[in-house]
């Protein structure tokens, strides 16, 4: 029997946390095994729970989401999903700049909550890739201009294939369209993904995609 997928909810609302707690926990795989009501707490609950997955709001007092996502990442602490409202704003772009493996409407329907944390909980991304190009196409829109940020070196690392690889994620595609795309098992796929996250220094498949756009791969 396999491990249940350990979550942390991070939320200033009592009620927020309680509905997710609620959904999340008619899943029989998935555990809630703690809370926050700002990011200070979550990064010390992820520090000492190790979850497997941080579902983490954005706007929070004191030391926001953005925050206390970039610390999560950066230690390996856990995979933080954003839960927030769909409007491209500044503090979703951050988060996701942050290391955030995708993000998710509050008004998530149950099942699609449950399936996110699964897929987020096994490496791979959430967002459909349809709703991952209007992202990173809203995203790169609003950043500066490619000359203006100078790209990491390690891009010239990469193997033929981990190119493939980046640029498909700038696409939006799962680890199990990768492999489709690239004639390959999803197991290779997750490989390849892993060892382009490592050379590029990203912490999530979104902080890559946004860097295939940037790079003019997609």
């Amino acid at each position: 029997m396999t491990e249940p997928i350990r979550v942390l909810l991070a939320d200033d609302h009592a009620a927020i946390r309680a509905g997710m707690r609620l959904m999340l926990e008619q899943a029989p795989d998935i555990v809630v095994v703690g809370e926050a009501a700002d990011g200070a707490i979550a990064v010390r609950q992820a520090s000492a729970l190790r979850p497997d997955v941080v579902l983490m709001d954005i706007r929070m007092p004191g030391t926001d989401g953005i925050q206390a996502t970039r610390e999560i990442t950066s230690a390996g602490f856990a995979d933080v999903l954003i839960l927030t409202t769909f409007d491209l704003d500044d503090y979703l772009f951050g988060a996701l700049r942050a290391g955030a493996a995708g993000f998710l409407l509050k008004s998530v329907e149950p099942s699609a909550l449950v399936e996110a944390v699964r897929r987020v909980a096994a490496g791979d991304g959430i967002l459909a890739p349809e709703v991952t190009r209007r992202l990173l196409t809203a995203f790169v829109a609003t950043s500066p201009a490619r000359h203006e940020k100078p790209l990491p070196p390690a891009l010239n690392d990469l193997t033929v294939r981990e190119r493939d690889v980046l640029t498909g994620l700038g696409r939006g595609l799962s680890n199990a369209d990768l492999a489709a795309t690239l004639a390959i098992t999803e197991a290779t796929a997750k490989t390849h993904v892993s060892r382009v996250l490592a050379k590029l220094g990203c912490t999530s498949r979104v902080q890559a995609a946004i860097l295939a756009r940037e790079a003019g791969l997609t």
